[in-house]
């Protein structure tokens, strides 16, 4: 029997890269999986790959009504979720603070950020009231922890995810909803190139490389492996935590 089954998840940003290894893992340890990402096609491709404990439904984070919409067809195919994994993500070009545009602000913050707000209105009431408690991970970052030079406005909006969720750790303790961050370093996912801001080269790569101590990016089956656990019963009295997949990088 797997370490989740019987359990009921939504993954956003599970289309690609650290979700889809997420929702890879989820469904190999039982549980069924809501892929949420707003790239249908790449939805649909990791459901069609996971079988009939999947169901893909596109959706952006960033909107109220298509985040409740997600959330109703989660309950109607599968139940009322027991763990939510905020993972969508965007970011800006690495590149100097002030040549970053308020469209660019205004959009990262949103998926970031306020994307949170709108599943917490969506999925905390239905956690209540079932009354067994949940579990919420939100997907932060490293650069909420120790800043890179060139990304000052995702590094803010990842520094909100991490606090943000220690905040709703303590509030909704009582309900026995567990609030924890994951805090990935760098991964050669789509948004690497943004990051590095300068061409995915592997000479570029090597000296990102270098910053963490063992030596490699974070990839998909590091979070899979944190965010299993976490979701798991074993991590009962876990919450409130800034949980660094780092490989070292924030020593």
């Amino acid at each position: 029997m797997g370490q989740l089954q019987g359990k009921i998840a939504i993954i956003t940003g599970a289309g690609s890269g650290f979700g889809e290894g997420m929702a890879q893992a989820y469904v190999h340890e039982g549980a069924k999986v809501i892929i949420a990402d707003l790239n249908a096609d790449a939805g649909e491709r990791v459901a069609k790959a996971l079988g009939a404990n999947a169901k893909a439904i596109a959706t952006d984070v960033a909107n109220a009504d298509s985040v409740n919409a997600m959330v109703n067809a989660c309950v109607d195919a599968f139940g009322v979720p027991d763990i939510v994994i905020n993972n969508a993500g965007t970011t800006h070009k690495n590149q100097p603070m002030l040549q970053v545009d308020e469209k660019t602000f205004d959009r990262m913050f949103a998926v970031n950020v306020k994307s949170i707000y709108y599943m917490a209105h969506a999925v905390i009431p239905l956690m209540r009231a079932r009354g067994k408690g949940g579990v919420i991970i939100n997907v932060g970052s490293t650069a909420g922890i120790r800043p890179r030079p060139g990304l000052s406005w995702y590094n803010g909006s990842k520094g909100a995810v991490n606090l943000l969720s220690k905040a709703m750790a303590v509030e909704l303790a009582p309900d026995k909803i567990r609030v924890n961050a994951l805090c990935p370093v760098m991964g050669a996912t789509g948004l690497l190139g943004d990051f590095m801001g300068v061409p995915d080269t592997p000479e570029n790569r090597a000296k990102f490389v270098s910053t963490i101590p063992l030596g490699r990016f974070c990839e998909p089956r590091d979070m899979a492996a944190a965010a299993v656990f976490l979701g798991t019963d074993a991590a009962e009295f876990l919450t409130g935590l800034e949980f660094p997949v780092d490989g070292g990088r924030t020593i």
